[in-house]
């Protein structure tokens, strides 16, 4: 079933029967076969599915990493499907953070710097943005690795600093690719309270990938995604 909801002037990420294939030795493989999906301000869902089911597509057509081959795509309202990547990745910086299983941190940069990075690209560095900076990476624990190097941090402090970049631009939508994938148990499970916590604090949607159903659970609504369909 689709992410249903039920104040049309409150969604904030809206999918049309979204399809997105890709080139295989043998013809076109379909990964999205008509997707509908809706999310309103505030709220939170997981994606589910197996290796393969069109997750990771799905997500970076939603972000606009991608363009969809067929169907619709609405940032606030506004029908994005069709507009060139460059002009997608102009709007996309204040208006989607990203928190990737990898972390993708600059490793010449420290924690600080990494979290700024966002602001950076979106032409925002000023002394508010950096007392914002320092304030995010003290609510994630990391007020007292400010100044570290992200490769000398652990896997969980990168995460932390990670969660911490995607909302410095303070971005309406938080998509998380597998979180926790890279992580053990016990420091999933923590940086999982800290997503969940602050998307809740600053009153963000999020969408989250993820394979392990407890997680999943944990989200107001939760999809399952299946040759590239909801189920």
């Amino acid at each position: 079933m689709p992410c249903e909801v039920n104040n049309s002037d409150d969604i904030i990420l809206e999918a049309k029967q979204l399809g997105k294939s890709f080139p295989g030795p043998d013809g076109a493989i379909s990964v999205l076969n008509g997707v509908n999906f809706k999310l309103r301000r505030g709220e939170s869902v997981s994606i589910r599915g197996e290796s393969g089911s069109g997750k990771s597509t799905l997500l970076n057509v939603l972000s606009g990493l991608e363009n969809t081959d067929v169907g619709e795509l609405l940032w606030n309202g506004q029908q994005v499907s069709g507009r060139s990547l460059s002009w997608l990745a102009a709007r996309r910086t204040n208006y989607i953070g990203f928190v990737f299983q990898s972390y993708y941190l600059a490793p010449e940069l420290n924690a600080l710097e990494n979290v700024l990075l966002g602001a950076r690209i979106a032409g925002r560095i000023n002394s508010t943005v950096i007392d914002r900076a320092e304030a995010l990476l003290k609510r994630v624990g990391m007020g007292h690795r400010l100044r570290h190097g992200s490769s000398k941090l652990s896997g969980g402090e990168r995460q932390r600093v990670a969660v911490a970049r995607a909302l410095i631009n303070d971005p309406p939508l938080v998509l998380a690719d597998e979180p926790t994938g890279n992580l053990d148990e016990a420091t999933g499970v923590a940086v999982m309270d800290l997503l969940l916590e602050l998307a809740g604090e600053e009153a963000k949607s999020l969408v989250l990938v993820t394979h392990n159903p407890e997680f999943a659970k944990r989200t107001q609504h939760q999809l399952t995604l299946h040759l590239g369909q909801f189920s």
